[in-house]
């Protein structure tokens, strides 16, 4: 076979030279992006568990570790005490060996937490979007999702190959006019997320709710974001909006304010007894560790118990967006602890990234295709973890950067 040395001086087979081009097509526009080690453990405190970063210590506004628990001894704990009696990994998928005891009390527990009849947990949130969507709808059916809905959305509707109709951000009247033309389908759904992953605003889930009713469509909305930080009891968006009857379908993860990993649904019986059956990813991927549902256990019981947490961090939110929005900065409609920082192209973000790394802060740049041309930002996520003094330290950085 043919082979070309590529621009990092590694040997490729001539029929995947056209990486190396593309490749260099992203470096171009500053769009390639590269992996990087961190060290120590997850976390927002420098001083409890810092992030290091090409050897340096930086306070981390990157993570979407909002309770900070993702190194909370608690979970770290009940992970050992897992290990000890089910071992780590689960052997084979959910239906063959892999459902433990452990998983079957999480996903009581969660819909014990989601006021559900039933839930049903999955190795990432990712396959839980993915394959609910897909196992809901298919050819001769349509969804209706969000322009910016998370990419496993996205990607769930294109794999059920049902007719896709995307609406504008947010525009619930605009939903209405596709759903009030469309005809002929056999099922009709609806999916979007509660908090924007990348804008952190708020879907119009009142709204939401009162056109799928009126066009009798199912309706199913990804709470991956706010599960733990938003609603009285942490259920999220569909509870804060007082919505709860009317979605059919809640997703969930564990990988962010629950500090574990995998993803979950919560719904009625029916519907988590066909996603046992139809769900692909659920049905031919080895399941989570037995651990992962002990971490999750760990992560549920102090969210019921410690409230205060979730509610301290909106009003810290609150009040660090008021303030960078009058520094300057473009912040969209963020209304949540997703604080984007508009500033146009990808290399000025980039460039804005850099600069407020060698200040000693973390805060990554978010660049196409995770947020359309001309929006790039910069993707301020706070926790429960991070200090007023790191608040403090990351505002006089970027009041400097405005001035100069």
């Amino acid at each position: 076979m043919a082979r070309r040395t590529d621009n990092t001086g590694y040997s490729t087979p001539q029929p995947l030279g056209w990486i190396d081009r593309e490749l260099d097509n992203r470096q171009r526009q500053g769009l390639r992006r590269r992996l990087f080690d961190r060290a120590g453990a997850q976390g927002a405190r420098i001083e409890i568990a810092p992030i290091e970063v090409d050897g340096r210590e930086l306070a981390n506004f990157g993570s979407n570790d909002y309770l900070a628990l993702a190194a909370d001894k608690r979970l770290a704990w009940a992970v050992g005490q897992a290990i000890e009696q089910e071992g780590w990994g689960s052997g084979a998928s959910p239906l063959i060996t892999g459902h433990s005891q452990l998983h079957r009390r999480l996903e009581e527990r969660l819909a014990r937490f989601e006021k559900t009849e039933a839930a049903l947990v999955f190795s990432s949130g990712f396959a839980a979007n993915a394959g609910t969507v897909a196992a809901l709808v298919g050819p001769g059916d349509v969804v209706y999702c969000d322009r910016k809905n998370h990419a496993s959305l996205m990607d769930g509707c294109r794999l059920s190959r049902a007719d896709v109709r995307p609406y504008p951000h947010c525009d619930w009247r605009k939903l209405e006019q596709l759903l009030s033309k469309a005809g002929g389908h056999r099922r009709r759904l609806i999916v979007t997320d509660g908090l924007f992953s990348m804008d952190g605003d708020l879907a119009p889930l009142e709204e939401l709710a009162q056109v799928a009713r009126r066009h009798d469509a199912m309706f199913l909305v990804d709470e991956a974001h706010a599960t733990g930080v938003f609603g009285p009891g942490g259920r999220g968006t569909v509870e804060a909006a007082g919505v709860e009857a009317d979605v059919h379908v809640r997703v969930g993860t564990l990988s962010k304010a629950l500090g574990s990993m995998g993803g979950f649904v919560a719904g009625n019986r029916l519907l988590i007894e066909w996603l046992v059956n139809s769900a692909r990813p659920y049905v031919f991927s080895t399941a989570p560790p037995a651990a992962l549902a002990a971490a999750a256990l760990a992560a549920l019981d102090i969210v019921e118990r410690e409230p205060g947490q979730r509610e301290q961090l909106l009003d810290r939110a609150r009040t660090l967006r008021a303030r960078l929005a009058a520094q300057g900065w473009h912040i969209g409609n963020s209304a949540s602890q997703i604080i984007p920082l508009v500033v146009g192209e990808a290399d000025q973000a980039m460039k804005l990234s850099a600069t407020l790394r060698e200040r000693g802060h973390f805060v990554p740049a978010i660049r196409p295709p995770t947020v359309p041309h001309g929006e790039s930002c910069l993707r301020i996520s706070l926790t429960t973890g991070h200090t007023e003094e790191m608040i403090e330290g990351l505002l006089l950085a970027l009041a400097e950067v405005a001035s100069s």
